[in-house]
């Protein structure tokens, strides 16, 4: 029988393996976050390795065509990082309230506009005011974990709307990324176009 030898070097990284904990951490945060009406429209994803590489060349195919694009700039923060989470929300999903934040009257003719004539930019809309409210209390319940666990992190609606695009948050209308950095200085500053 083959013994098998184990390379711990590459597999006792505590800082990596903080990284994905504190992820969790994260989706966990914006999970438990404060809903309207108590419904949860909140979708969250976790990608390390390939995918952030998947992520940064969407992002760099759709700042292509802007010159100073932020999608570029951001793209090397996605590729500095060592994971990245993803949350957004089914903003058509609506709360019943009437309360006319979508632009509409009724929360019934903002779902029938959704359904049969979606605006399609870079996010999809219309959206419940209230859903777009549970998404913005969700991505800063999460940052506030990695920030309290000292993982270095920014909000990126660049890093969203790719994973919009790649499918990554399937059935949502609008999401973000928050990608995570454990090195000696924080990727975050001093960025460049």
């Amino acid at each position: 029988m083959e013994t098998k030898h184990w390379d711990f070097t590459e597999r006792l990284n505590p800082e990596s393996d903080a990284v994905i904990m504190i992820a969790s951490l994260m989706c966990v945060s914006a999970r438990t976050a404060p809903k309207g009406r108590g419904m949860d429209t909140i979708v969250t994803r976790i990608i390390s390795g390939d995918d952030l590489s998947l992520l940064a060349d969407k992002m760099v195919s759709l700042g292509d065509s802007k010159p100073n694009s932020i999608f570029i700039r951001d793209s090397k923060n996605i590729r500095d990082s060592q994971a990245c989470v993803l949350i957004g929300s089914r903003g058509f999903v609506d709360t019943g309230l009437n309360c006319g934040g979508c632009g509409f009257s009724t929360c019934l003719e903002m779902k029938k506009k959704y359904d049969s004539e979606p605006v399609k930019l870079t996010f999809t809309g219309p959206n419940c005011i209230i859903r777009m409210t549970d998404l913005g209390i969700a991505i800063g319940s999460a940052a506030k974990t990695a920030q309290i666990h000292n993982v270095d992190n920014r909000i990126l609606y660049t890093a969203g709307v790719a994973a919009l695009s790649l499918n990554l948050l399937p059935e949502c209308s609008c999401g973000y990324g928050i990608p995570l950095s454990v090195t000696g200085k924080n990727i975050f500053f001093d960025r460049r176009f």
